[in-house]
């Protein structure tokens, strides 16, 4: 992100007045409300850009090979942007290995995807430990559910009341034979 010389000027004046509080004239309210919004204007910005780079760098990747070149550019100018290669990406990159630009490029988000998993493992470990209580805490006993309702032996359940077991031909009755057509002789004309 780049800023115009009035930005900077603006800029210092806002961080001179935080470090030593002063009363501020309304221009140079004015002043930090334009350049407040022309910095959330860049992040928009910017944050429309990732998405049309990744939609594209996507729409590269289903066209492989055949837009081996145009794809490596975009997956360099989206890891130079900050981008995490994705699975889809090293897939991708593993199949073109026997392209140079290619395996250089797979080397690199290699290092990068395992180095973006070790930051989520270590944040996600932080987080479980911080929410973890503390073995010094002495356990509360005298509340019910604490040691003395672990203690209790739980009556068990009722046992179903016992049926007999039915009989094999209960369960399937027998089969009825059919009954042979009666000889042709003594068949009835009508």
């Amino acid at each position: 992100m780049a800023f115009s010389a009035d930005e900077l000027r603006v800029l210092r004046r806002a961080l001179a007045i935080a470090l030593h509080p002063a009363p501020l004239q309304d221009e140079d309210v004015q002043d930090c409300l334009r350049l407040a919004d022309s910095v959330d204007e860049a992040v928009r910005e910017a944050g429309r850009l990732r998405a049309f780079l990744l939609a594209d760098l996507a729409r590269y990747r289903e066209a492989l090979p055949g837009s081996l070149g145009g794809y490596l550019e975009l997956l360099r100018d989206a890891l130079a942007a900050g981008y995490d290669p994705g699975a889809d990406d090293l897939a991708a990159l593993r199949a073109l290995r026997h392209n140079p630009a290619a395996a250089e490029l797979l080397a690199r988000c290699q290092v990068l995807a395992e180095r973006s998993v070790r930051t989520r493992l270590a944040r996600v470990s932080q987080a479980t430990a911080s929410a973890a209580p503390s073995p010094s805490r002495a356990r509360l006993f005298a509340l019910p559910g604490g040691r003395a309702a672990a203690e209790e032996p739980k009556p068990k359940p009722p046992a179903p009341a016992e049926r007999p077991v039915p009989k094999p031909s209960e369960v399937f009755p027998p089969r009825r034979r059919p009954v042979p057509p009666p000889p042709p002789e003594e068949r009835v004309a009508g």
